[in-house]
């Protein structure tokens, strides 16, 4: 077995850089972390040295899934560069593909603070942003100025978290105005469609069928040529989950993301004497408290879809051999937000080398040759 160095660099940040972090608010420090990648993105000598040091690459990891390639199979999800400011940055950091957003339509400044919250003991995040956004216009003109060539970047659409948009006819308006503006642009590579944020005014009424069919019905007269994934929720059982896809995958939706954040608070992964100190606050809850149901849920859409649907598996990725076994229930790419926070900006490069340590064993050639097989 080859040393990870970046397995060290890892626990350094967890038992250096990361306590000293965790003494700032969460919001604030995640701004910082904005403003200090978009700095570093635009000085090519900061950016290379990163890169360097961030970055691991192996064929064994490659794939070309729906006629994307992908370097490896780890992603960063929505909701850490819901603006993207970071676009064209997180490939330095050894990410094989990032989403921007959850991009909307008007702008809106989030739901009301605090909107971000740690619980350390239970690697999760309490996340109340509510799709807060600059809005679909600045975002678009933001990345039309950056060097996203040669990387594989995906745009994440929710509808705009405003009173005004209080309708299921009036959110597949915002929703489609979105799309559009994104639709045919070369820099996209794939689109995710959020139907599933329980931290909005309007709540999640695109996970029923009717509703999603209309949506999707109007989405497919915009006629995207990229694969667009359906991002689905935590807590839902695969009978009712099943339904959603069967329509999804007739109305043009290539794949899925299973799956967005956990809501209830009794969940066993959550510590409880951190539930009582947020009781009081709003929110859901990322990272490993996700991780169970998310993995349970791709378990079963991949007995029941196969190969014929793209599974992207979200919730609890911390290090490699929970990439693993996300790969090993059926699914093809990997997302993470939880983990960088909690594990530091090397953790894609860990988690990739860690993958090639553990398909070398396992006798595999090829990321794309473990999927699927633990799931006999």
């Amino acid at each position: 077995m080859s040393l990870n160095p970046y397995s060290l660099y890892c626990s350094v940040y967890r038992n250096i850089a990361r306590p000293l972090l965790f003494l700032t608010p969460s919001e604030k420090i995640h701004e910082r972390a904005l403003e200090t990648g978009e700095k570093i993105s635009n000085n090519k000598k900061a950016a290379g040295f990163i890169r360097n040091l961030c970055n691991y690459d192996n064929s064994a990891l490659e794939q070309e899934i729906l006629g994307v390639k992908y370097r490896n199979p780890v992603g960063l999800a929505a909701g850490f560069d819901y603006d993207g400011n970071l676009a064209s940055f997180m490939s330095s950091l050894g990410f094989g593909f990032n989403t921007v957003g959850t991009v909307t339509a008007l702008p809106y400044e989030g739901n009301t603070g605090p909107r971000l919250g740690r619980l350390v003991k239970s690697k999760s995040l309490l996340v109340n942003k509510g799709f807060k956004s600059e809005g679909a216009e600045k975002i678009f003109s933001r990345l039309a100025k950056k060097d996203l060539s040669n990387i594989t970047l995906g745009i994440s659409i929710g509808s705009s978290n405003l009173p005004e948009i209080d309708t299921t006819e009036k959110a597949i308006n915002d929703y489609s105005s979105t799309f559009n503006m994104f639709n045919d642009v070369e820099y996209v590579d794939y689109f995710e469609l959020n139907v599933s944020c329980p931290n909005t005014k309007i709540k999640e009424p695109f996970t029923n069928c009717p509703n999603l069919s209309a949506l999707l019905s109007s989405l497919s007269t915009l006629k995207i040529k990229v694969p667009m994934y359906l991002k689905l929720p935590n807590e839902i059982s695969a009978a009712d989950l099943f339904p959603l896809i069967d329509l999804a995958l007739g109305k043009g939706v290539s794949g899925v993301i299973l799956s967005n954040l956990v809501k209830d608070r009794s969940n066993p992964m959550l510590d409880e004497k951190e539930i009582a100190k947020v009781s009081s606050l709003k929110g859901n809850f990322s990272g490993k408290p996700a991780a169970v149901n998310a993995n349970n849920l791709i378990g079963e859409v991949y007995k029941r879809y196969g190969k014929d649907l793209v599974i992207v598996g979200c919730g609890g990725v911390f290090n490699a051999k929970d990439a693993y076994e996300k790969i090993k229930l059926g699914a093809s790419l990997v997302q993470l937000v939880t983990g960088l926070v909690y594990e530091g900006p090397t953790v894609a490069a860990n988690i990739n080398m860690g993958l090639v340590e553990l398909l070398r064993k396992d006798g595999y050639e090829n990321i794309s040759e473990a999927i699927g097989v633990g799931n006999a």
